[in-house]
C-alpha cells in the first residue's frame, strides 16, 4: 500500500473529474426539478446546516460554496481509494477495464452513501432532484473517474503509478 501522500496524490484528477462532471450535471438536474441550478449543492451543506440547505435555492458561500467542498472532498476521498484499489488494472490502459472499474466504484460509492451513512452525512442532493436524475448525477461521477484515471495512466509502462 502506498502512503497516504502519495495516495492523495493519484485521487486528484479522478476526484477532480469526478466532482466537476457530477456537479455539473447535478446543477443541470437542479435547474429543471428545483428551480435552481444551485439548489443540490446547496442540499450538500446539510451537514453542517442541517435540513434548513435543503430550501436554499441562491448561490450563496454558505450553503453552495460549503457544499460544493463537501462534495469536492468526498469525490476525492472516493477518487483516492479508487485509485488506490484498482490501479493496476487501470495501469493496463485497457478502456473496457478502466469503465468497469470506475463503474463498480461508483456503485460502491453510492450504496455506502446511501445504505451504510448516516442520514446526516449523505449527500442530500437526493432531496433536490429526483431518483433517475440521481443516477444520472453518479453515472457523470464514474465517468469523472474514469476519465480522471485515464490522465494518471496514460503514459504508464503498464505496471501503474509509482
Amino acid at each position: 500500500m502506498d502512503n497516504w501522500k502519495v495516495i492523495v496524490g493519484k485521487g486528484m484528477a479522478p476526484g477532480l473529474l469526478a466532482s466537476l462532471a457530477s456537479t455539473a450535471v447535478l446543477a443541470l438536474f437542479s435547474k429543471k426539478e428545483a428551480g435552481s441550478p444551485f439548489a443540490g449543492a446547496n442540499a450538500i451543506s446539510h451537514w453542517l446546516w442541517g435540513d434548513r440547505a435543503f430550501e436554499q435555492d441562491r448561490p450563496t458561500l454558505k450553503y453552495t460554496l460549503v457544499g460544493y467542498g463537501i462534495h469536492h472532498a468526498s469525490s476525492h476521498f472516493w477518487g483516492s481509494i479508487f485509485e488506490q484499489l484498482a490501479g493496476r488494472v487501470l495501469g493496463k490502459k485497457s478502456p473496457a477495464a478502466t469503465v468497469a472499474a470506475s463503474a463498480a466504484a461508483t456503485a460502491v460509492a453510492c450504496v455506502v452513501d446511501y445504505k451504510l451513512t448516516p442520514k446526516r452525512f449523505q449527500p442530500g442532493f437526493e432531496q433536490r432532484v429526483s431518483r433517475s436524475s440521481l443516477a444520472w448525477v453518479y453515472v457523470a461521477f464514474g465517468v469523472g473517474l474514469a476519465a480522471g484515471a485515464w490522465l494518471n495512466h496514460r503514459h504508464d509502462d503498464g505496471a501503474g503509478l509509482s
